[in-house]
């Protein structure tokens, strides 16, 4: 097994991880419309549980038996997910005008800063809060484990992930201002009985009425629901794509695409299924749950710097030029700043979120991943010495991407490479 696999184990468990993080949200949404109607309601963490299996499972089977309609619906889906960003936005922004409650100061919005932590250190917390906008935002690589299933991938590839970063950073940006100028008191949503999800306490600020809340929050929740299947297709073909490699357990069977289902099947759910155990471990302890969600952002970017720092310390000689290759110097200021960026901040994603410390309270994503690394090394020096093979993917002299045909005969995809390397 080659480092890189090594690499790509780190970033297959961390997307694992962050596809049952972005489903608990979701079912918080749910939990807290019930909560919304009824203020005696204590959620209890199965409650969450049990609209955790429901969302997974609707997800789940979408992505397992709706491989012919995930194209179009990935689509529409990213449509409709910027359609309910601008309304909710809008109603935020308008609504406490036509309510009479007002809005938020300039000075809240912009420079006041509330440090409620323990730490002595305003900078240090600001920074610690950076953990929120990267998971916010994602991470940029999924759309790369896609590349085998669209057209000219080294032009789209790129487009995409830039896409998603522009249009990530413009909608995140305008949503969370709208919202911070609906506040009107921050006591209020810190005293809200909607403890699985505070953001229906604001919702509740900026329209004045329950149905409003409802309304915003069903939105949110469509949203959620038409976004984890995709965080479940990257989790599977990268899975799938391991196994192919033969670096990972029982890869004979990982490997396989169902002829009926058109996908990978086997490897779609052995994903899914740990995205349930993962959400059982939420039933157990949520602070074991919360060193999952902190570990996400950790180990993707780990497994970036695993890329561009030997990308940087090679003087880029051995990557191949692209249609957007950054010329010298930049190239290599780019790949300093961003191998600095991650090597700082994930050290001080590691700190604990509050002072003084205490058992629960504790900040065990430095735990999750350490221990995690332990057993992918483990891993990596048993599999390179028991009958690792490799890719067998064949790429003509000018490195153009073989495109495999997911769920198509094997003479389709002989006769789909004959073509391109002829």
């Amino acid at each position: 097994m080659n480092f890189m696999d090594y690499s790509d184990h780190l970033l297959g468990i961390a997307w694992v991880f962050g596809a049952a993080a972005v489903t608990l949200p979701g079912a918080n949404v749910a939990i807290a419309v019930y909560a919304l109607y009824h203020p005696e309601y204590v959620p209890e963490r199965w409650h969450v549980f049990i609209a955790y299996l429901g969302i997974t499972a609707i997800d789940g089977s979408l992505v397992l038996f709706g491989q012919k309609y995930l194209a179009r619906a990935a689509s529409a889906c990213g449509m409709l997910c910027m359609l309910i960003v601008f309304i909710s936005t809008m109603v935020c922004a308008i609504m406490p005008s036509r309510t009479g409650a007002g809005y938020a100061t300039n000075s809240f919005v912009w420079s006041d800063f509330q440090n409620l932590t323990g730490w002595s250190s305003n900078g240090f917390v600001f920074l610690m809060g950076m953990l929120n906008g990267a998971f916010t935002v994602g991470t940029p690589d999924g759309v790369c484990h896609m590349c085998e299933e669209m057209p000219n991938p080294r032009v789209n590839v790129p487009k995409g992930i830039a896409a998603q970063i522009i249009i990530g950073l413009l909608s995140t940006f305008c949503f969370f201002t709208a919202i911070l100028y609906s506040i009107t008191s921050l006591d209020d949503v810190f005293a809200t009985n909607i403890v699985s999800l505070p953001l229906a306490a604001i919702y509740q600020q900026a329209t004045r009425s329950n149905a409003g809340t409802t309304a915003l929050l069903i939105l949110f929740l469509v949203n959620f629901l038409i976004t984890i299947p995709g965080c479940q297709v990257v989790c599977g073909r990268m899975l799938w794509t391991l196994a192919r490699d033969d670096a990972t357990p029982a890869s004979h069977w990982l490997r396989k695409v169902s002829p009926r289902w058109k996908n990978p099947f086997n490897a779609q759910l052995v994903v899914i299924a740990g995205i349930l155990v993962l959400g059982c471990v939420y039933i157990g302890s949520a602070t074991a749950f919360n060193a999952i969600v902190g570990s996400f952002a950790i180990m993707t970017t780990l497994s970036y710097l695993s890329a561009l720092l030997p990308h940087l310390l090679t003087g880029r000689r051995n990557i191949r030029p692209g249609p957007f290759w950054m010329p010298s110097p930049w190239g290599e200021i780019a790949l300093g700043i961003a191998s600095t960026y991650i090597i700082v901040f994930n050290v001080i994603y590691c700190f604990p979120f509050s002072m003084p410390v205490t058992a629960l309270g504790m900040n065990y994503a430095s735990v999750m991943v350490g221990g995690i690394t332990v057993l992918l090394t483990g891993w990596y020096f048993w599999k390179r010495k028991h009958g690792y093979v490799g890719p067998q993917v064949a790429l003509d002299a000018r490195d153009d991407i073989v495109v495999g045909i997911v769920g198509g005969r094997k003479s389709e995809e002989e006769g789909r490479r004959r073509s391109l390397l002829s």
